[in-house]
This record gives structure tokens, sequence and C-alpha cells, in this order.
């Protein structure tokens, strides 16, 4: 029971009664006509006094007003008596017809139900103390100035609480829903892993780090990269450009076996498909001089890859990775700069919470507020433009860094003027970016008019959906808008299955309320909801048979409303008032995280801890070290110095390759991470059979795989053939 719905209860007493005259009913109740209407207009802002509530209640039969209901329906007829009868034996003291304060006997069972209640109480001196509004709502729900009146067992606790009170009760909370905490929020740059400055493969020559300036010292490396013949004067060259005569060159398929060029797919001779790569030996020292020179910097480190994945092998031009090492960014596997961000709906916001200027949002289309009237003040309420985002601060530095890389790429390598000439975030509003989600290839346009603390990307419902998103806890990757048209090439995506996912292969240019998800038409968009729709709530009523009863975005489709003029019913003071940080990501260990989630669930009435505690024994630990067990037992190795990996050890027992050192791909260190932590909780909640001896069996498997003890030893592979 609701401020809204009290409203819209009142709202219906006014026009039945009084046929909507305000004027009459502010008589009838003794108050100001003017308090009425703000009371029906703004229900959240302006709150009746408990006793204008009282007298509202006496005068029009309107039910007390929820923010003097406590949850009573928790509580049983007895437990009522009871603390009515602690209530009565208490000091109750008044200032006139005002109870200001109840002091009461501190009693275990009196304090346990008004914590059922959920009012607002403090011990002081061994007494229990309820002061405020609180006090007097409590005694007078519970008729304390009807002391003779007693309680029936035949009627429900609301029953008898009306009749105590004489006036009416509403059930605060008649159904509870618990829920269990999502992913965490993020904001945070795109990284591949490990992560690259530059798509230009430098094989072994780059050392653990794939470093071109290691490479650099050596002068040429060999590599694999896309063949292409100069049609003039038959030069061989990954480029597109010949170096020698500056003819555009062609593509050159190759037989992988013999060597031999081919102008067909299959080779003749050794009847396999051709390839349109080759191992070519180049001299990346004269590559990185001549791009130096060129953007005037020359860097520490720019990282590349070993080899390339796409189907041609074609590389990125070594500049764009000088100049993404001088910005500190790294590239995507399609040669775009990415910034992940937890998507977030938004319809309304005011120019202060997003840290723009109204004179910058008037330049941009924010000419009024959602109620139509001039926009002059940064606390006005405007409604979110469906392709307009907002973007974390985190996001929006990077992205004044990713800007300056197109400006520098444009002047430098493409002979162009810059475009962004950024140098604050506040120099990116107005500018257009690029949404894509990891499971499409299709990017969204949007225009960045402002900036949050939180770590999310506030867009329009419409936007998100757009993307084939529904907000459930999910993220999804922002590119500046010319980075990805610079930058970005279906050349470079992986040649393998998914490979074109996470890609913006597609832009789609305006965004249709008609062609987004289905969730997206079902959020309503009325700026109040009817009484009937309450009274549904309270029935149980599924949602889906009440859609009739308010105005959702399905019920706008094909008109012109479709876009504009969405309404809300619950206003915020603002929309960064939550939570900025989630405890689990500022806590770094394991351990602290499970200690923190136990520790909740303790304090938590609706939560049993033992069944939290069991939940994560058998969906993470017990899963975890058992998945470890096993990945160990079949795990590959891997060369420390090329990567590659070895489904058995080869008899030198080094790499075949490179002659490296080779090492496990899993640790028993990954087996035995949550072992101890399992064994605590078993203990702790004191868990059943089962789950000691499947513990108990998890750790003599363990111990039997990394035989412990003075009888272990290292056997060799010779002392299998004695």
């Amino acid at each position: 029971y609701t401020e809204e719905f009290w409203s819209e209860e009142l709202r219906e007493i006014i026009l039945k009664r009084f046929n909507g005259n305000i004027e009459e009913a502010a008589l009838k109740a003794g108050l100001p006509p003017f308090s009425l209407k703000v009371f029906l207009d703004d229900p959240f802002n302006n709150k009746p006094s408990i006793r204008e509530a009282i007298i509202l209640s006496r005068a029009l039969n309107v039910p007390l007003h929820p923010t003097y209901l406590f949850f009573w329906s928790n509580i049983s007829v007895e437990q009522l008596k009871r603390i009515r009868e602690w209530l009565l034996a208490s000091d109750i003291n008044c200032e006139g017809d005002l109870v200001t304060s109840i002091n009461g006997i501190l009693n275990p069972e009196v304090k346990e139900i008004l914590e059922e209640i959920c009012i607002p109480h403090k011990i002081v001196n061994e007494r229990i103390v309820i002061e405020g509004a609180n006090a007097h709502a409590f005694a007078f729900s519970l008729g304390a100035h009807d002391p003779k009146h007693k309680i029936s067992e035949d009627l429900s606790v609301l029953e008898n609480l009306m009749a105590l009170s004489g006036i009416i009760i509403r059930d605060k909370a008649p159904t509870f829903i618990g829920a269990r905490v999502g992913r965490p929020e993020k904001a945070k740059e795109r990284e591949m892993k490990p992560p690259v400055h530059i798509l230009f493969p430098v094989g072994l020559s780059g050392g653990a780090q794939r470093d071109l300036m290691k490479a650099y010292n050596r002068g040429t490396i060999k590599v694999d990269l896309v063949s292409r013949i100069c049609p003039k004067c038959q030069k061989l060259t990954f480029k597109r450009i010949c170096p020698e005569c500056g003819s555009e060159t062609s593509l050159r398929l190759v037989c992988p076996k013999c060597g031999r060029s081919l102008p067909i797919n299959i080779c003749p001779i050794c009847n396999v498909e051709a390839k349109s790569f080759c191992p070519q030996i180049i001299s990346i020292k004269d590559l990185i001089d001549e791009v130096c020179q060129k953007v005037s910097f020359r860097p520490e480190q720019v990282k590349g890859v070993k080899g390339l994945t796409n189907k041609h092998r074609i590389p990125e031009y070594i500049g764009k990775g000088v100049l993404r090492a001088k910005y500190n960014l790294y590239v995507y596997k399609d040669g775009t700069i990415r910034f992940d961000a937890t998507n977030a709906p938004l319809t309304h916001f005011k120019p202060s919470e997003i840290s723009a200027s109204v004179e910058k949002l008037r330049e941009l289309g924010y000419t009024c507020d959602y109620l139509g009237n001039p926009l002059s003040d940064p606390e006005q309420i405007c409604e979110l433009k469906v392709q307009d985002i907002i973007i974390s601060w985190k996001c929006a530095e990077y992205l004044v860094a990713v800007a300056n890389f197109v400006d520098e790429l444009l002047e430098k390598i493409y002979d162009l003027p810059p475009y962004y000439n950024v140098n604050k975030p506040q120099d990116l509003i107005g500018k257009i970016v690029i949404g894509i989600a990891p499971h499409t290839c299709a990017g969204i346009l949007g225009r960045i008019i402002g900036f949050t603390k939180l770590n999310v990307c506030f867009a329009h419902p419409f936007w998100h959906s757009a993307k084939r998103r529904d907000c459930d806890g999910d993220e999804d990757s922002i590119v500046l808008a010319l980075d990805a048209l610079l930058n970005f090439s279906r050349e470079y995506l992986p040649d393998q299955i998914g490979g074109i996912m996470d890609s913006p292969l597609f832009i789609i240019r305006a965004v249709l309320p008609e062609e987004v998800q289905r969730q997206a038409h079902e959020f309503d968009v009325a700026g109040r909801y009817p009484l009937e729709f309450y009274n549904e709530t309270f029935k149980g009523t599924p949602a889906r048979e009440v859609t009739n009863l308010i105005e959702i975005v399905k019920h706008r489709l094909n008109s012109e409303l479709r876009l504009q003029g969405f309404g809300f019913t619950v206003p915020t003071s603002n929309i960064e008032g939550g939570n900025r940080e989630s405890v689990y990501k500022t806590l770094k260990r394991m351990t602290d995280k499970l200690n923190a989630q136990l520790n909740l669930a303790e304090k938590i009435k609706a939560v049993d801890v033992r069944v939290v505690a069991e939940i994560v024994l058998n969906t993470h630990f017990l899963r975890d070290i058992s998945g470890n067990l096993r990945a160990f037992a079949t795990q590959s190795f891997r060369c420390k110095r090329c990567n590659k990996r070895f489904r058995r050890i080869p008899l030198k027992g080094v790499c075949i390759e490179c002659g490296g050192e080779l090492t496990l791909t899993v640790h028993r260190g990954a087996i035995e991470k949550y072992l101890e932590d399992a064994w605590r909780l078993v203990k702790k909640y004191n868990m059943s059979e089962y789950y000691v001896q499947r513990l108990t069996l998890i750790e003599e498997e363990i111990n039997s795989l990394f035989e412990v003890g003075k009888g272990a030893r290292q056997y060799s592979l010779s002392d299998f053939l004695k």
C-alpha cells in the first residue's frame, strides 16, 4: 500500500462524494483545499502529518496514510494482544492530543513483535522507546484512546485494528518477494587477452609481450601475411599499394604445400586448397622507422599478436599501433577501440544530474522539459530522446583519448584535418557513438549528452532493445563513430565460427519502436496508475490481465506519441543516488566476498543462511573443485616461449617447435583454492553427511594425485623401462 495508491483512493472519494470538488472535501475535513490538492498532485513530496492523516480518515473515510502504517499482517492476533497490553502498560507522553513518545518495559517478546511490524524504536536505559509520528500512529492504531476495547479472536489482525482505531487500515505489504543479486556493474575499457595495440603479427620475435619494438632490434622477422602481387612490376608484398611503383596490388593464391602461385583455388599438383597468405620475411625495422618518422613519435613498446587469425592474414597499418601505444589504447579483434559498460534504462533526467549545461542541451534539441515548459533551470526534468545516451565519467575520459588518437591519425596518417578537437570530457557532448552487443553484428548510432558517476551506460529502453538487450545486468560496448569508420574492417575478423559476432558490420541509423524487442513494448508510460489497477494488485491478478488498465508503449505503436510524451509514476531526487560500486567489486578475495554474503544472509530474516551456504557449495565450490581436478588430469602443456600447446609432453621434454620450456596449464593451486572455504561452510553450518563425505572423497583424490609425505618421489620415463 503506497502513497500513490492512497492518493488515488482519496481522489476517488472526492470524485464520488463531492463530484470532484476539492473545496467541499477540504471543508468537510477541516483542512485547506491547497493541502488536498498537493496530496493528489504530488503524493511523494507532500505527505499529510499524522494529525492530518487521521482527520482525513475520520472525515472522508479514506484509509490511513501508508507513512503511518506498519507491517501488521506479519503478526498473529495473539501477538497483537501482547503488544497492546505492553502499550497500555507503558508511559505514553502527549502534547495536547498528540502522542510524542512511548516508553515501555524492555521485553524480548515485545521487541521481537516490534521488529516484525518494522516500527522504528530504540533501547534507552533498558526500556523500549518509540518517538515522534510513529508513536502516535502506533498508539492510535492500537486504540490507546479506548483501553476498554477488547481484541476479538474471531477477527483478523487488520480487522481488529480497524475496530480499535475506528478507521480503515490497509495491509501495507501483503506480499514479499525475494531476489538474488545479479552480476556487478562494469565500466571498463575492452581489452583482448593479452592486451594488444595493433593487429600485426610478430611471431616469436617479440618475446612473451609480442613487442614490435623488441622485434625491431632483430631487423627482420618471418611471419604469415597476406600474399599480394603488383600487376605492374610483379613485386610480392603484403601491402595493398606496391612500395616500388605505387600501383594497387592484387591478391595472390599460393599452394601451402608446394608454394607455387595458383590461378585457381585448388592446387592441381598437390590437390590441396590454395591459401591467400604465406610466410614472408619482412623488415620490421624499416616499417617502424618509416612510421615513427611520419607520426613524430617512437614508443617504448607496441604490443602486437603472435599470428593473425583472419582469412587472408591481413595486418593493420603499423602507424595505428604506434599511435594507440602513445595514448595507451588497446584494439579489439575488428580494429576498433571499445569501452564496455553495464546497460541501464532511463527515460527522464535533470541537466544537473548529467553534468550538462542548459545552454548545451538546448543546442541539442532539449528546448522544453517533459511538461512542455521552456528549459531554463538545471533542476527541470527532461525526457531523454531515443538515441541519446549518458556515459560514465570513466568512459568519457577513455573516449577523450580515443578522440585524440583519431585526430592524430587523420592528421599524420591520412593528411586530413582533425575532426573531434577534444580536450576534456565535456567536449564529447553531442558526439556520435556506436553501441554494440556481443551477440550481434549490428551497431546502433547514439549521441552523448552527459555523464554519470555510476559504472553504467544510461540510455532509452528502445536504444538498448535495438541492440537486442533487456537490461538484466548485461554489458555492451561503445565505439566512437569515426574510430569505427576509419579502423574497422571485416578483413580483420577471425576466420572461425562466431568470428563476425560483436562487430559493426551494419549500422542502424534510426531506432524505430516497431522494430525493437517485445519487452520494450511492455513498459508503462502513464503518469499515474488508476485505482482499479491498484485494487487488482491486492487480488494478485496476473500482470498480462491488467495491461489494458495502464498505458504501455504497445498502445502507442504507429502513433506520433510512440517516441515521446512518456510519463513516470515514481520520481527520484537523483539518478545517481544509489550505491555507485557494489561490495562484490571492492572486495578482492573470494573468502572476503563469501564472508560478506553470509554475514548479510544472517542479518536478513527472510533468508535461511544454511540454504545460502548450500547453494554456494553446490553451484560454485564443488563444481569448481571437481571441474579443475578433472581438467588437471586431462590438461595440455604449454610452451613458455611460443605458447604452442601439446596434448602430451614430447619425449624430448621441451617444445619441438622452438625448444622452449614446457609448463602446466592447470596447477594444483587452481584445484585447492576453494577447498578450505568449502570445509569451513560445511562445519560452520553443520551441513549433512553427504557434503562431508563428498569433500572427503575430493580431498583424498587430490592427495592421491599429488603424493605427499616421506614415500613420495618423482618417477622418470626410464623407471618404467627397467
